[in-house]
């Protein structure tokens, strides 16, 4: 869609409410690039590394299965296979129903489990989707240009605290 809102340049991003008429406060979060996938043999799962924008640059770690891992990794590297995976074929299906990926949004992190929202501009209006940190990372990543990741400060702040 031509319509999409031009990617924030700074590090604090607000978000409103979704529902109108639903008092709920206004979560500031900071934009998030993934430096990483890594598979190291010595720790049961892979490990997404992302790395806050500006300054004081904090970063996540996320551990994620093995085929999220390879499906975020081609992703981030721009590569298709030879025949569509499932993140593909999402990611095709929703650029066909001139779907954009507005953000993939870390909201909050729960006994060392990442939770995270898929946010859309459909051409009925915006949609927001509970989903895996895993599958937020990857259909941000396929969108083109690739949408912004952004985490929830009171995350940053309850790992650094």
């Amino acid at each position: 869609m031509s319509d999409r809102a031009p990617v924030p340049n700074e590090s604090d991003v607000a978000v409103e409410p979704v529902d109108e008429g639903v008092a709920e406060p206004v979560v500031m979060f900071k934009v998030m690039t993934v430096e990483s996938v890594m598979y190291d043999l010595s720790d049961p799962s892979p490990l997404v590394h992302l790395t806050e924008a500006e300054p004081p640059y904090r970063y996540l770690t996320i551990p994620i299965a093995l085929p999220e891992a390879v499906a975020l990794h081609h992703a981030v590297s721009d590569i298709d296979g030879r025949r569509p995976g499932t993140h593909e074929l999402v990611a095709s299906v929703l650029r066909r129903l001139q779907c954009d990926v507005i953000a993939a949004r870390i909201v909050r992190c729960e006994q060392g489990v990442f939770y995270a929202e898929l946010d859309l501009m459909t051409p009925k209006g915006r949609e927001v989707f509970d989903c895996r940190t895993s599958d937020a990372l990857i259909f941000a990543a396929r969108q083109v240009p690739p949408a912004p990741v952004l985490c929830a400060e009171a995350v940053l702040e309850a790992l650094y605290s």
